[in-house]
């Protein structure tokens, strides 16, 4: 139940600190911005001492180890791959506008020009 509560206030406090910036609307923005931000901040604080905070910080530390595994491609493999991508969207444009084209064609010449 604790945590429930101490989760409920940090969504309150963060949901104050996007209040915050809106009433803070006279101000420069970067006031507006040090408000809202400092608000979050402390609802992330009030959100880490539950047991979910804790939680979703190991699930973020686990996250950021498991793409530190991932085998990233090299630039070159990445630029071929872009280059493949591209060449077949522009050949299914080309496709797609002779098919649009044809029945375009056929339908006109079965139900009649405009003229």
């Amino acid at each position: 139940m604790k945590d429930k509560i101490q989760i409920a206030v940090a969504v309150l406090i963060l949901i104050g600190g996007v209040a915050a910036f809106y009433v803070l609307a006279d101000k420069p923005m970067i006031v507006r911005l040090g408000a809202m931000m400092g608000i979050m901040v402390l609802a992330g604080v009030v959100g880490w001492f539950s047991e979910p905070g804790r939680e979703f910080a190991q699930f973020g530390k686990e996250s950021v180890e498991e793409a530190k595994k991932v085998v990233w491609p090299t630039r070159k493999e990445a630029m071929q791959s872009t280059g493949i991508i591209f060449v077949f969207v522009f050949i299914m444009a080309i496709f797609l506008w002779v098919v649009d084209w044809s029945l375009t064609f056929a339908v006109t010449k079965f139900i009649g020009g405009g003229a």
